[in-house]
């Protein structure tokens, strides 16, 4: 080793010495400064942190980024609590609208994707891309008192009576049957059953048609849908016999479709007691003709020979009527489909497309229920002509005339507590379950217990039916026990209660069951039987349904919860099936349709199906 790196040697080591001296007296500092040091220092680093953050970010770095805002609210000690939570509660609302806003996105993919890409229209209307741009022309106007008034007056009324109308140039609402120019008869006719003036459906609906207008009418189940397809027809088809007589094979003018028999035959009953009244002023006749399976076809060709004006039928007999030529829609001008969805559902959609193929021309649209989801409404757009939608309360709500009670019974014991029900209100009393085997065991215990009942379900014979129907509607029997074909549509105006021997698998069907009580204004009671054979998101549907109608929520439902429902406040519930429990993002409807469809793909026997299927 050289004299110099001997000397810088010594010189290093003496430094390392003086250190190694001066490390030994480090001066004292306090604990809360030394804390305070910590405390500037990681407030340091987290500001540095986040401002790394902060240049050139991207939107997939947002989320990582609040979170390290979050840990400097935590960290800093020169801001009070009281701030610091404000601030944390403003960053805790912010990812909540986020959320949100994610949901409502995820909800629109999915209703785009399931939304039917086929439209509800004729085949030939496709095929030669006929577009129709505006209704039909109609020969009735409002009284000139009326269209006069401000929109602001039409307005009013419609926030009074909870109407809600959607579409271009919407007819303005008229409170009295008068002052839509119906005819006397027709006014003396409605006063004999105690129709005085127009419910807030028909307040703003019969206008609307009388106007010519495509219509979508959502009102809860009892508030008058019928009067608002039955009253125009009935005047349009007045009209065109008046101007000019149908002659022989000619008609129908107007058809009207509906999914049960049972309501078919109520609706052409309705229509009859309006025409014979006509008839009986010195009126012309009206004819009606009712085409319904389980009845023999020659009564209806007997009436189409003659020359028919107004046809009410099911699509499946309707079907076979057109398909053999029996009947024909070339002068069809007027088209209703009652309880729409429902025959949508239930896979009559081809059928209805089908029977749209054979009108000749134009046709006013007009669409009926009580239950109408967003996506059937979407769809049902596709076959009207600038439509105008009524909605009075939210679609698929239950009537507020309806006292709902929910109990939990066992399964073996609901026969035997159904007795005790029954002595809640007099009668009659309607008696709903999903099993037509369970129908004819209820039926058979209430008769061998001395209770005057009659049953229906699809397994019965139409004769049968319709006895049972009408001894029950005259009163001649306390108690009807049915199945879902007595709950859409019948109107049974003295039933004071409902009993649901089964909760149902959908949520809209149990609308529509106990919509059969609390009808045209008078009040009614359902009961409800849930047990834990009951599937849970029909139970969370029917809480939320209770909450909504102000009913009383049983402790045994109001302690399930899901985890959708922190979106509940969002409203409308699933746009797929009308669900108040759930959102579309868990929609078991839509599961069971998509598993089913999955399960069909590669079995299809397609020699099996006619060209019609592509």
């Amino acid at each position: 080793m050289s004299a110099s790196s001997v000397k810088r040697y010594r010189r290093d080591s003496a430094k390392s010495d003086d250190e190694e001296e001066n490390d030994k007296y480090v001066p004292y500092v306090p604990v809360r400064e030394r804390k305070k040091q910590q405390l500037l220092k990681m407030g340091r680093i987290v500001q540095l942190t986040a401002e790394a953050s902060a240049v050139g970010k991207s939107s997939s770095e947002n989320e990582h980024e609040e979170e390290s805002t979050e840990e400097s609210w935590g960290r800093k000690f020169n801001i009070s609590l009281l701030d610091q939570h404000t601030e944390l509660k403003k960053i805790a609302e912010a990812k909540k609208i986020s959320a949100v806003e994610k949901q409502l996105k995820e909800e629109e993919k999915i209703l785009e994707s399931v939304a039917e890409k086929k439209a509800l229209m004729g085949v030939a209307e496709l095929a030669k891309g006929i577009q129709y741009e505006d209704p039909i022309k109609t020969s009735w106007t409002p009284p000139r008192y009326i269209l006069a008034k401000p929109d602001s007056r039409h307005e009013k009324i419609r926030e009074k009576l909870r109407i809600l109308t959607d579409g271009d140039n919407v007819p303005p609402p008229i409170l009295t049957f008068r002052e839509m120019k119906l005819p006397k008869t027709v006014l003396a006719a409605l006063a004999k059953r105690n129709i005085k003036k127009p419910s807030p459906i028909q307040v703003q609906g019969i206008p609307a048609v009388l106007a010519g207008r495509d219509l979508i009418g959502i009102a809860f189940t009892g508030s008058g849908k019928t009067l608002v397809f039955v009253l125009p027809i009935i005047m349009f088809c007045l009209e065109q016999e008046l101007r000019l007589p149908f002659i022989k094979r000619e008609g129908p003018y107007g058809l009207i479709i509906c999914p049960s028999r049972e309501l078919a035959k109520q609706t052409h009953d309705i229509i009859q007691y309006y025409c014979r009244h006509l008839l009986e002023a010195g009126m012309p006749e009206i004819r009606t003709v009712l085409a319904i399976g389980g009845v023999p076809v020659n009564d209806a060709i007997a009436i189409i020979q003659q020359g028919a004006h107004i046809m009410v039928a099911t699509p499946g007999r309707l079907m076979d009527m057109l398909d053999k030529k029996l009947v024909n829609l070339d002068v069809c001008r007027y088209l209703c489909m009652d309880e729409a969805d429902r025959m949508i559902d239930m896979g009559f959609e081809e059928d209805v497309r089908t029977i749209f193929s054979y009108f000749k021309g134009q046709r006013q649209t007009l669409l009926f229920s009580a239950t109408m989801p967003k996506k059937i409404q979407n769809f049902a757009k596709s076959a009207l002509v600038k439509p105008v939608t009524i909605n009075v309360g939210r679609a698929g709500a239950a009537s507020m005339n309806v006292t709902q009670d929910v109990e939990y019974v066992k399964q073996e014991a609901k026969v035997v507590y159904l007795l005790e029900c029954l002595q809640k209100t007099s009668p009659p009393v309607l008696i709903f379950a999903e099993k037509k085997q369970d129908v004819d065991a209820i039926h058979e215990y209430l008769l061998l217990k001395g209770v005057e009942a009659v049953a229906i379900h699809g397994g019965k014979d139409q004769e049968e039916r319709y006895r049972s129907v009408e001894s029950f509607r005259n009163q001649e029997k306390d108690v009807l026990v049915a199945t879902d074909v007595a709950s859409k549509g019948l109107d049974f105006p003295d039933v004071q209660h409902v009993i649901n021997y089964d909760m149902p698998d959908d949520i809209e069907n149990y609308v529509h069951r106990i919509g059969r009580t609390g009808r045209s204004g008078s009040k009614g009671l359902a009961t409800t039987f849930i047990n834990k054979a009951t599937e849970q998101f029909v139970l969370l549907d029917l809480k939320h349904l209770l909450i909504e109608a102000k009913q009383k929520v049983p402790p045994f439902l109001g302690e399930l919860c899901s985890e959708t429902e922190k979106y509940a406040d969002l409203g409308d519930g699933c746009s797929y099936c009308g669900g108040l429990g759930h959102r579309i993002t868990e929609c078991p409807k839509l599961e069971a349709v998509q598993s089913k469809q999955a399960s069909n793909i590669g079995r299809r026997d397609y020699l099996s199906n006619t060209a019609a299927d592509y």
